[in-house]
């Protein structure tokens, strides 16, 4: 049974901590305050589904265990540390970019963590608002986009301000929308189960909204494609969704 408008989520705005998120990344992390806060961040100002591990054992299995788009990896862990944590991340072939949390800034030390796979570093103590930056390009970079603009034929997202344009004329998403729709951009002519999509745009609880996938795909059809010819959303029978022009 398809759940009726009543019963979306956080359909009206970017309160983003009702649970609706587009990008999904791994905190491993034994400081809990600081895990907690950076969480927080992530959530409230990005629009991130995160998750949290205590130690090195513990992180490496959910970053064995799941995709993640972003790795928050401390050098100084329990059970496992960070580099050991890396190397066998990256042995793995874990690819997700990995951005550690060291208390040693000596050259060395970056030296050895970017040799052995890391792609940015942030010495502690640091400052949130420099984290989010570096954690949206990574995100970019990562996904092959070192713009925060994602274009897409006559289609143009600025994943800065949640801006949406087609052909010059601004769209106007509500906040489920555009995320699943940042979510196919940034993964363009790939398709892109529901299963996938309910994944990274909630967290573990998902499935209680297994229903709605449709709905917002549905919503973003009729103000994309409004005025033109072309349809961006395509539906692969059986499979998930693609975004191609």
């Amino acid at each position: 049974m398809q759940l009726s408008q009543g019963y979306l989520p956080d359909e009206g705005s970017l309160n983003i901590g009702q649970g609706s998120h587009s990008m999904r990344v791994l905190i491993v992390e034994d400081e809990t305050r600081l895990a907690e806060n950076v969480a927080r961040s992530l959530r409230e100002s990005a629009g991130y589904a995160v998750d949290i591990a205590a130690d090195g054992q513990e992180g490496l299995f959910f970053a064995e265990s799941n995709q993640y788009d972003l790795i928050i990896l401390d050098l100084m862990l329990p059970k496992l540390d960070g580099g050991q944590v890396l190397t066998r991340m990256r042995e793995s072939g874990q690819r997700a970019p990995v951005l550690v949390l060291t208390a040693r800034d000596d050259k060395d030390s970056v030296i050895s963590l970017l040799n052995s796979g890391a792609d940015d570093y942030l010495s502690k103590p640091f400052d949130l608002g420099e984290l989010l930056a570096r954690v949206k390009a990574l995100i970019r970079r990562g996904k092959g986009h070192p713009s925060s603009v994602l274009t897409l034929g006559d289609l143009e997202l600025n994943t800065v301000n949640h801006t949406v344009q087609r052909a010059g004329r601004i769209i106007t998403l509500t906040a489920m929308e555009y995320r699943v729709l940042e979510y196919l951009a940034h993964r363009p002519r790939a398709v892109v189960s529901k299963t996938e999509l309910l994944e990274h745009l909630y967290d573990y609880n998902w499935e209680k909204f297994s229903n709605v996938i449709e709905v917002y795909i549905s919503g973003l059809r009729r103000k994309l494609d409004n005025g033109s010819s072309q349809q961006l959303i395509h539906t692969i029978r059986g499979q998930g969704y693609i975004l191609q022009d």
